[in-house]
């Protein structure tokens, strides 16, 4: 029953990551579409093509985020044993996980800011609280890698 459980659950994150990657993919296609069928002389002279480049800027950084998010699932969960088998592997995978978050974050908060400076100043508070939370992170992982680092050392 066992073998019966896991093999279920093994084929659930298989597919899980299988979708978040196809899905991840299919928003790159369709943000480098959205730039191409916006590049002419009316969008440019408008200013809207970089705000459509924006878009699509943040949209791809995301699908990569995604596809990073599948193979770790792939990696975790489908080819190795599901249990963290030391304290620097539990440090790695964390660390793989916030930068991901950390990366997007920020770069939805740039692509916000290029926004809203065209738009109206008074709409910076939204993404400068991303870029601030992005660096938040990054410092939280810096603080996270020395603890874990120190108890990695003391376990040894």
């Amino acid at each position: 029953m066992k073998k019966v459980f896991e093999f279920i659950t093994t084929s659930s994150y298989l597919l899980a990551a299988l979708s978040l990657a196809g899905m991840a993919l299919m928003i790159m296609g369709w943000s480098i579409y959205e730039v191409v069928i916006h590049f002419n002389k009316e969008n440019l002279l408008k200013g809207e093509f970089i705000s459509t480049m924006l878009q699509s800027v943040g949209a791809i950084v995301i699908s990569v985020a995604i596809i990073d998010v599948a193979k770790y699932m792939v990696e975790e969960e489908v080819y190795r044993n599901k249990e963290l088998r030391s304290l620097r592997e539990a440090r790695e995978t964390m660390t793989k996980i916030i930068v991901i978050i950390s990366i997007a974050v920020g770069i939805e908060g740039l692509v916000y800011i290029f926004k809203a400076g065209i738009q109206d100043v008074r709409l910076l508070l939204y993404p400068a609280a991303l870029v601030v939370i992005s660096v938040i992170l990054i410092v939280g992982l810096g603080v996270f890698q020395r603890l874990s680092l120190a108890a990695e050392k003391s376990q040894e």
